[in-house]
């Protein structure tokens, strides 16, 4: 029986039809088309979910948690992420989203909001340690997809990174605490659940990184509770309401992190730089991997364009989102900082484990064998068209010669080369008479 998959796209054959559109698209060339079906190379895939988004047949899909698995627990705890706010427009206020979410059946509702509030103030006393001038500037680490870009394909700035959990594993900490504290159910029979707008977030839950383990239990597609949520705004009664108004509430800072731009604006500095879309992001990186950014002390990097509103597992288009955020953040304007529980929770969010490189680009671990299959990647590259037209199954010529160097592919999987060879070999048509052929 083979191992369950460590990332959280799913490929459906029967709608794939091999255009290669994905192929095409995905930042660490993860996915080939090999006899008529694409195939994703499972080390390699970031769970960016650009295939989710590109693909026409809808045969990409993202494998989340679902509701019913909130009856494997005795208390069931939601966690709202801010992307989440973004989806409802008016009359919906904040309190009536979070009472709606938890007549969906969750007994209680936490904002990542608060999390991310205290993951700001970690960071901003990183940002003012005089040891930290050397691996600057520092890139967040809320996005679990440039988490892991880093380690596959930028290992040396790994230094550089946020050395802070996440907003979601944040708050998931704290809400498990506080309900096991107040209901007195034991911690593990808490169930506490993530609405996400994208995979990428349930494969940090089932495969966490700078800690031996995540406080979240499952991870459910934002676009999967937003009908539910409909519903439940429908039918909701006043003291449902009534009860969210007189929580304190996260401010606006940590409800700036939905969308880009607003980690930064939260740390307070002028000295950053925020950079949304997967393929900008690469740029970016690059762009501090080769030492040209060195007047910038913070990057926020987000894979999605325009944030976590612009996820793949959200519903609203993401320019209505971001102005249904902005509504949100006016509103919050007016909420008292965050709380000193808040701040004190910042110290505890130090990751316990360091990261590693990810060698899934690599061409082989052992040296001598990795000199010898880039001898052969150049030599077949050379031989081929340059053309990347993608016809082989490979998003480029060089990815087709790399997947020759590793016995994955072969010369002939070029059509253009085989059209050339052919036409080469073919003798030349008689024209009867000394007509025209």
């Amino acid at each position: 029986m083979s191992a369950e998959p460590r990332h959280s796209v799913r490929l459906d054959r029967d709608k794939c039809i091999g255009c290669t559109n994905c192929v095409k698209g995905c930042p660490t060339q993860a996915i080939r088309v090999r006899e008529g079906k694409a195939r994703i190379a499972e080390p390699r895939c970031l769970d960016c979910g650009e295939c989710i988004r590109i693909c026409p047949h809808h045969a990409k899909s993202a494998a989340m948690d679902g509701f019913e698995r909130l009856a494997d627990f005795d208390v069931a705890v939601a966690l709202v992420s801010p992307s989440l706010y973004a989806q409802f427009g008016p009359p919906a206020t904040r309190p009536m989203m979070l009472a709606a979410l938890k007549g969906t059946g969750f007994d209680d509702v936490y904002e990542v909001a608060s999390g991310a509030e205290a993951v700001t103030s970690a960071t901003l006393a990183e940002l003012r340690d005089p040891d930290r001038a050397s691996s600057l500037p520092l890139i967040s680490t809320a996005c679990p997809v440039v988490v892991r870009l880093v380690q596959m394909r930028f290992p040396g700035l790994i230094p550089n990174l946020v050395p802070f959990d996440s907003p979601m594993e944040a708050t998931a900490t704290r809400a498990r605490a506080e309900t096991a504290a107040r209901t007195g159910v034991p911690p593990e029979r808490i169930g506490v659940f993530f609405l996400s707008p994208c995979p990428a977030k349930r494969t940090a839950a089932r495969f966490p990184y700078g800690r031996p383990a995540t406080g979240v239990d499952g991870v459910l597609s934002i676009a999967v509770a937003y009908p539910r949520m409909l519903a439940g705004l429908e039918r909701m009664g006043p003291d449902d309401i009534r009860a969210f108004e007189a929580r304190h509430l996260a401010g606006r800072d940590g409800i700036r992190w939905g969308n880009i731009g607003g980690e930064s604006l939260a740390l307070g500095t002028e000295r950053f730089l925020a950079v949304d879309g997967i393929h900008s992001v690469i740029e970016i990186l690059e762009e501090i991997e080769n030492e040209r950014l060195r007047d910038v002390l913070f990057i926020e990097a987000n894979s999605c364009i325009g944030g976590c509103i612009g996820g793949v597992l959200t519903v609203a288009n993401r320019f209505a989102a971001r102005t249904r955020l902005k509504r949100t953040i006016e509103e919050a304007a007016g909420s008292p900082p965050p709380l000193d529980a808040a701040r004190e929770a910042a110290r505890a969010l130090r990751w316990t484990q360091a990261l590693a490189p990810n060698p899934a680009l690599q061409l082989d671990a052992d040296m001598e064998r990795a000199l010898a299959k880039y001898e052969r990647l150049e030599a077949v590259r050379q031989d081929l068209p340059g053309l990347d037209c993608g016809a082989c199954g490979a998003p480029d010529c060089r990815a087709l010669a790399e997947d020759v160097a590793n016995g994955e592919a072969t010369v002939d999987d070029c059509v253009v080369r085989l059209k050339e060879q052919y036409r080469s070999r073919a003798p030349a048509a008689a024209a009867p008479d000394g007509g025209a052929p």
